[in-house]
This record gives C-alpha cells, structure tokens and sequence, in this order.
C-alpha cells in the first residue's frame, strides 16, 4: 500500500485558523440576537402594563410572560426591524422598522382559539393606524365577545348570547360614596385600595372600589351611603364607538351588536355602514362609499358584504377607568398576539426604593 500519497494529502493539509477573542464574541452574539429573535417571535415574549385599565386583576407596573403557542405564532408581517425594540423610539419619531417588506397575514396552528374570558395581549385596533399592524402599540384587555357573538351592555352588566357574563373575580368600578362631615381615614382607602377620582360635593365622591373591599367599606364607620355609578339607557355618549348619532348608546348601557366573524354575510346600510365601515375599509382592505342610496365596495356597486376575518370585542376589568372596544371598536384576529401566562416582577412606582416591589404579585399566575 502506497502510505506517501496520504502522508502527502495530510500534509498540504492548510492548518485551521483560530478564531479571535473578537470573532468568538461577535458570534456568540450574533447567535443569541437570532435564537431570542426566533424564541420572541414564536414562543413567548415579554410585556408591561402601562395602564390602570386592567386594576385590580392586572396592576400598572405588573411585567407579564405572554405565550404566543397559545392562540398559534403571527409570522411577521413587517419583517425589517431591529429586534427587541419598540416600533418609534422613545421621545422621537424615528421608526425601527422598514415597510420596504410586508408579508400576508399567517398564523402557525396554536393550542386553541381565544375565548370568552381570555385575558388577550393584541395590537392597538383604534384611531388612524400610520404603523403596520405588527408595529402597532400593544394593549391587554379581557375578551368578552368572540366571532359571532351578539353583545350588549345593560345597566354595566355584559350580556353574550343572553346571558350575563359574570365578571373578573376582581373587577371594578366606579361608586358614588356619601360620607359623614368627620371623612372617612385616608389610610383604609389605601389599604383596601379604593382609588377616589372625583368629588361630587363636601361630603360625596366618586370612588373605584375592588370587589373584595365593597362591603367592608359599606360597613366602616364614616360611611353613609354607596350606591354604583351607571350611564342611565338612552343617553348618547358621541365618544363611544361607532361614534354615530344612530345609536344612543354610552359606556355602561351599550348595544345590541353582533361581532363578525369570517364568512359571515351582512346587508349594507346605514346601520351596518357605521358599525362595520372599520371593518370593510381599514381591516379588510377595501374602500366603502355611500352615493344616494345606494353603497359601493372598491367602486362596484353592492348591497350585501362578507367578512374575510374574524372579530373579538375586549373590554378592560377596571370598567368605568378602560379605553377599549366601547371606544374604538372589534379587534381583528390577525391583531391578536398572545395570552399572558403569568406576571414574573410587578413594580410600585409610587412606593420607596426598598418598598417597590410588589413581592406578592412575582411569578403569579394570570386569570
């Protein structure tokens, strides 16, 4: 056997260049920037509450793990952005993505769809969107209506399908509390957080209570009377959605309405133009014009539409303190992200240094 011609190949064998300190670093980061990005897009992502919409089931400051497997990962629609960064920085419009790409809306096969009760992290449906859909600002609500569902508020109480939704274990409201001249303790207020965000005259206020603190507070001394705040039926709120003198409804006496869902075929007129428009034209892509009587869909004339997407009606837990579907409208399934699974830190910014952490609220679950 001819042992040369190895030894030779062997030999003019070119030994392996050793990577740089640099090199071994840039792609250790390289590599973790790519496995985040994928686990961030797919799996789960991480989120805070910047509002009291959701009080006292989600707290301002609570910092949430929310699954994007539960509802199924949304393929990225506007691909072309730095990772892990808002849509604008902060302070500034300077954008963090390109809309030189945008992909169709796809979703990968999830554990289940989002269900009454569903506490949803989902991209801001409302106002006159100037981002994608995907760089839009988030926001978490409880979902209330699902496709298909008929929905309406009555003296606050939500009703799906006829029959009442019962509410968040901790939900809350506003309740107009008369007191004795003496006032009441500050101090209890804070303890059984009871918020006060109006005074009515010396001895009455306007009070967001929790549900767990109602009837001690009914029984403390200094207490004359608390009764709920509720928008009586018939009068029109212009700042409620669809935002139409056709309908005299306000933020505790709402509806009825039905929530589209797909392949769901409505007749076009003033009615469902004003509550569907949003719908058609901005979530569905089509233009919507009314000439005479008559209503035309992408200039074609049309008296009838169907949906190509289903819709979800989300309302925040803190009713009387929440901007959500009452104000602006059905949620869009592709504006759907995630379900919160559990709130792994939650941060007092009112409290001291030592004081802020709301030690009882870390690595609690979410319902």
């Amino acid at each position: 056997m001819n042992w040369k011609f190895l030894s030779r190949k062997k030999a003019d064998a070119a030994p392996k260049k050793k990577k740089t300190k640099a090199r071994e670093w840039l792609d250790a980061i390289v590599f973790a920037v790519v496995v985040s990005t994928v686990i961030r897009g797919l799996l789960f992502s991480a989120y805070a509450i910047p509002s009291a919409s959701m009080e006292g089931t989600e707290m301002t400051g609570d910092y949430l793990f929310v699954s994007k497997l539960s509802y199924g990962a949304r393929m990225p629609i506007t691909p072309l952005s730095i990772p892990f960064f808002e849509s604008h920085v902060t302070g500034a419009d300077i954008k963090t993505y390109s809309s030189l790409i945008k992909l169709p809306y796809f979703r990968l096969p999830g554990l289940g769809d989002v269900e009454k009760g569903d506490i949803v992290v989902f991209n801001y449906p409302g106002g006159t969107p100037k981002d994608p859909v995907d760089m839009r600002v988030h926001y978490i609500k409880r979902c209330v209506a699902i496709p298909g569902d008929v929905m309406q508020i009555v003296d606050t109480k939500v009703i799906v399908n006829g029959k009442v939704l019962p509410n968040a274990p901790k939900a809350q409201t506003s309740w107009r509390v008369n007191i004795e001249p003496t006032g009441i303790n500050p101090k209890l207020l804070e303890d059984l957080e009871v918020q006060v965000v109006g005074q009515v005259s010396q001895t009455e206020y306007i009070m967001i209570i929790p549900a767990a603190a109602l009837n001690e507070l009914k029984n403390t001394t200094g207490i004359k009377s608390i009764t709920p705040v509720i928008e009586p039926k018939g009068e029109a709120d212009p700042s409620v959605y669809p935002q139409s003198p056709l309908f005299k409804w306000n933020q505790d006496n709402y509806g009825p309405l039905t929530v589209p869902k797909k392949g769901w075929t409505i007749s076009l007129n003033d009615t469902t133009a004003a509550l569907y428009g949003r719908c058609i034209t901005l979530f569905e892509g089509n233009t919507l014009k009314k000439a005479g009587a008559d209503y035309y869909i992408n200039n074609k004339k049309a008296t009838s539409y169907t949906f190509k997407m289903g819709y979800y009606w989300m309302m925040g837990d803190n009713r009387h303190n929440s901007e959500d579907s009452r104000y602006w409208g059905f949620v869009p399934e592709d504006h759907v992200v995630g379900k919160p699974m559990f709130t792994f830190m939650s941060i007092d910014s009112t409290k001291t240094f030592f004081n802020k952490v709301r030690w009882n609220r870390v690595l609690r679950g979410i319902n």
